[in-house]
């Protein structure tokens, strides 16, 4: 059977997301789905509720001691909850994973950048060593569908923060995946004039990272999906949530190197 794995970025869970699940249930009748999911926007809201400000360095977080608690409570448990629940309102058999479960993401801590001239230690943010597929791989075979969340774990048993993005093309690697499927509100790689591409190789997307067009969250999903095809997965899409099934206005991401898909 067909291996996917699917992100869905924080900025999506606020929405509506009938057409997503609709289109993920035909998908999982047919496919084994790994669905990972981040949440930033809901772990910096309830932090500055709670007093504490985040620190952003070019668009990637610090994360403190309280950073990585708050992540727990809302990732690990709000989040992460909320769509095991709506997977089972929409007749999936779901369950709900952290990196660290299983030892699933193996990492360890980042050591500092130095950004601007200035040395930056972002905390408790990992960098990953390895993938253990096992217990997604268990879960896949039972007809489950794993949800994937932060955090990742070390050798010693410290939790780390790690970008959903990098723990879904991760995963698609380690299990096989045939086609990883990054999840956006713009629903596709745009051009100037704000349409749609629909085919964009690895190449033109450098560019558009040079030339400035292709930046911030766009650049990261890019760059993703360049690194999903070097490692050998076959279909790399960039695409709205309502799109699982119809991508017509969804942007295909493609290999111009050598073995990489056409």
């Amino acid at each position: 059977m067909k291996r996917i794995v699917i992100k869905l970025g924080g900025a999506l869970l606020a929405q509506d997301l009938t057409g997503f699940w609709n289109g993920l249930a035909h998908v999982t009748a047919f496919s084994e789905v790994v669905l990972v999911h981040g949440g930033g926007p809901q772990t910096t809201a309830l932090a500055k509720r709670l007093g504490h400000t985040p620190t952003i360095v070019e668009g990637r977080r610090v994360t403190t001691d309280t950073d990585l608690e708050i992540l727990q409570w809302v990732i690990r448990g709000q989040l992460n909850g909320d769509l095991i629940a709506q997977a089972h309102a929409h007749g999936m058999r779901a369950v709900g994973v952290s990196g660290a479960d299983g030892g699933i993401l193996q990492v360890h801590k980042r050591p500092p950048w130095t950004i601007a001239e200035k040395e930056v230690d972002f905390g408790h943010v990992g960098d990953v060593d390895g993938i253990d597929p096992t217990l997604l791989l268990t879960l896949l075979q039972a007809g489950m569908m794993p949800v994937v969340c932060p955090p990742g774990v070390d050798a010693a048993g410290r939790l780390y923060n790690v970008n959903a993005d990098t723990i879904a093309l991760e995963i698609a690697a380690a299990i096989g995946a045939s086609e990883l499927i990054l999840l956006t509100e713009a629903g596709a790689v745009l051009d100037s004039g704000m349409n749609p591409i629909r085919r964009l190789t690895t190449a033109d997307a450098l560019k558009g990272v040079e030339d400035g067009w292709i930046a911030g969250g766009m650049k990261v999903k890019t760059d993703i999906a360049r690194w999903a095809l070097e490692k050998g997965i076959g279909s790399v899409w960039i695409a709205h949530p309502d799109a699982l099934i119809d991508r017509a206005n969804a942007t295909r991401i493609i290999a111009d190197f050598p073995g990489g898909s056409a």
